[in-house]
């Protein structure tokens, strides 16, 4: 798995366990979710292109970098906006757009109601929020309407995620780098990670 980059930082591991407690109220949730976003930010933005500058401080020139590429954050409605703020927060000046997907629960297959995606690209990299990565499904269908609307670089950013979903978004996009707080053990018969959270929706917004 080339392109598949599981976390072990220590705080995301240590976050990832009250985010997944049952007991863990929407309010802390939402939180915890942001946290662990920023966190996985540092990772997901590592091989980012830099210009050299140079700027003036109180004790003369020092050189430094810019980032070269402009970033856009795709959240996929609706679990995936509780990560923008957090991404948000290390890239200010990123563009957000939104991809409405939800899960026929029959078929487990993504059904698209929504798409806020510009004309043409305006950015150089885009990152696909969703933190749960199930069947995969909708992080296939997503990038799949980003490819055809332009995008040339994306990379996928999820908190928990089940090896079939890995797999099915590798198949599907061997290209798209897949960052992932931690890979879980499987899929249930009726399309959850277990041990998983549950619904990562409900549990943000309280509807669960």
């Amino acid at each position: 798995m080339t392109n598949v980059y599981e976390s072990t930082h220590p705080l995301v591991k240590h976050k990832l366990t009250f985010l997944r407690d049952k007991k863990t109220n929407p309010k802390d949730f939402r939180e915890l979710i942001r946290e662990i976003s920023i966190l996985l930010a540092y990772e997901v933005t590592q091989d980012l292109g830099l210009e050299a500058t140079t700027v003036e401080t109180p004790m003369g020139q020092a050189s430094g970098s810019i980032l070269q590429e402009q970033i856009g954050l795709v959240p996929v409605l609706r679990a995936g906006l509780g990560m923008v703020d957090g991404v948000w927060s290390m890239m200010p000046s990123s563009e957000v757009w939104h991809i409405g997907l939800f899960r026929d629960e029959r078929t487990l297959q993504p059904v698209e109601y929504y798409n806020k995606l510009p004309v043409s690209p305006t950015v150089q990299v885009c990152i696909v929020l969703d933190p749960m990565l199930a069947t995969g499904g909708s992080a296939v269908a997503t990038i799949d309407i980003l490819k055809r609307w332009g995008a040339k670089r994306i990379k996928y950013m999820g908190i928990i995620a089940a090896p079939e979903g890995v797999k099915a978004l590798q198949e599907a996009h061997p290209n798209v780098d897949i960052h992932i707080g931690v890979i879980d053990e499987k899929l249930n018969d009726i399309g959850f990670i277990v041990p998983g959270l549950g619904d990562a929706g409900d549990r943000q917004f309280g509807t669960g």
